[in-house]
């Protein structure tokens, strides 16, 4: 997997300061889409492990408060792969920091059958604290929306809508 950029001091993409780590490839190609040179799987940098190495150095400062995966598309199968290991990685080495995830894939498609499922979804999806799901739609773009970029996005707890076996939306 490659990246496009990571954000060592993002307030936009979640709650609190977070690392954001911007992944290469997506294959939704929504028209308007904020980060298009991150559609290309090819651009960017290759995530290694001294990539990990440095966002979980960044992740233990105590003023962070968690990572925020976003592209591109995490929720690529092929990303999906790669950011299993160091999400999991995350959550054994930093204690306490929250995990959101901004995907173009709806929860049903995450969680049902489509192009995106594969034998890890559910696994990073349960490392997940929020999903803000669905493809920007450049006609329902509302730029007054908290952590949202159009309106037929949803903000999603996943811990809690994994529990409850339907969709719960994020309170925060």
């Amino acid at each position: 997997m490659n990246y496009a950029n990571i954000k060592t001091c993002d307030i936009a993409n979640g709650v609190g300061v977070r690392i954001s780590l911007f992944v290469s490839g997506c294959t939704h190609h929504c028209p308007g889409c904020f980060n298009a040179v991150a559609q290309d799987f090819q651009y960017g940098k290759p995530f290694t492990r001294e990539t990990e190495d440095l966002l979980l150095a960044e992740l233990g400062k105590a003023y962070i408060a968690g990572l925020t995966l976003l592209g591109g598309e995490p929720f690529e199968p092929e990303n999906q792969r790669a950011l299993l290991p160091f999400v999991r990685r995350v959550r054994a080495e930093c204690a306490g920091k929250t995990v959101w995830a901004f995907s173009g894939y709806t929860w049903e498609e995450l969680t049902g059958k489509s192009r995106a499922r594969c034998e890890v979804t559910d696994a990073l999806l349960s490392l997940v604290d929020v999903l803000v799901d669905g493809e920007f739609v450049e006609a329902q773009k509302d730029i007054s929306l908290r952590f949202r970029g159009s309106a037929n996005q949803r903000i999603i707890d996943v811990p809690a809508s994994r529990e409850a076996g339907k969709i719960v939306l994020w309170n925060g």
